[in-house]
């Protein structure tokens, strides 16, 4: 892994202490990881999303071939 330094304001390092301080996290850099991850995730969510509605449309005009949302 490799190691990074970033710049936080001090509300946030304030909040990120707070979440370790009652065991949310482990530690800072386990909070800021998660944080990540889970926004790493959420993109994921949104671009899935993105890809349903565009078949969906797809389906809208090619119904013999797919099915849209709307039908499910």
């Amino acid at each position: 892994m490799v190691q990074v330094q970033l710049r936080l304001s001090e509300k946030m390092l304030e909040q990120i202490d707070r979440w370790v301080a009652e065991g949310r996290f482990k530690s800072r850099s386990d909070a800021i990881k998660t944080m990540i991850s889970l926004y790493e995730e959420r993109e994921k969510t949104r671009e899935f999303f993105r890809m349903l509605v565009e078949r969906s449309e797809e389906a809208k005009k090619r119904p013999e071939v797919l099915v849209s949302l709307e039908e499910l």
